[in-house]
């Protein structure tokens, strides 16, 4: 009798919508199922044609003299230099459990890409590759520090687990630039970060 005059009465109705309101929110900013879900990426490792090969079109051997004019032989010719390591690192724990590693990697036509491999951290919502100026702390300590001072957005984290690339902005100053984190924007937090060296 109690239960069916409160639900007559206005105020009950507006407590809960109220609620379902509050309640619809809550799921969307937490997203709590993304505990649970995991979005693999295995991308090859990033390579770019030498500046001396772009442009050129090979449709098949050289001749043999042209070969020897080149100085190159029929094995060797159209290979491209392979990236230059210009930076690495470990990732630590923060908010969330995270493991793998980060190379910062300069290809043979100058471009820069941040390769993140063997991640394995949690999902969740609005997670970015940032570089940041702030250096890599242990523990809680560390989550909320990053964004403290310069830091770099290379976008949207592809997956949480497995094997990504990053392209770095051209003419982008890395300088000082010297962690790599996977940074939730949303509540401002670290779930990881390595230590560029």
């Amino acid at each position: 009798m109690r239960i069916k005059r409160l639900l007559r009465h206005p105020v009950t109705w507006a407590v809960l919508a109220v609620g379902a309101v509050a309640f619809g929110v809550a799921l969307y900013l937490f997203q709590p199922w993304r505990l649970f879900t995991t979005v693999e990426v295995n991308e090859a490792a990033p390579v770019a044609a030498s500046p001396a090969l772009q442009g050129t079109r090979s449709v098949g051997p050289p001749a043999a003299g042209e070969a020897a004019r080149n100085g190159a032989s029929s094995g060797t010719s159209g290979k491209a230099a392979g990236p230059e390591v210009l930076a690495k690192g470990t990732f630590v724990s923060h908010e969330h459990d995270t493991a793998g590693r980060a190379v910062l990697l300069r290809l043979a036509d100058g471009s820069r890409v941040l390769r993140i491999e063997n991640l394995a951290t949690s999902d969740g919502p609005d997670l970015r590759v940032w570089l940041s100026d702030q250096p890599v702390v242990k523990g809680s300590a560390g989550w909320f520090n990053l964004d403290d001072g310069r830091h770099l957005d290379l976008g949207a984290l592809k997956g949480n687990k497995g094997d990504a690339n990053y392209a770095v902005p051209a003419g982008a100053d890395l300088t000082g630039l010297k962690t790599v984190t996977v940074w939730c924007r949303r509540f401002s937090v670290s779930f990881g970060a390595a230590a560029l060296t």
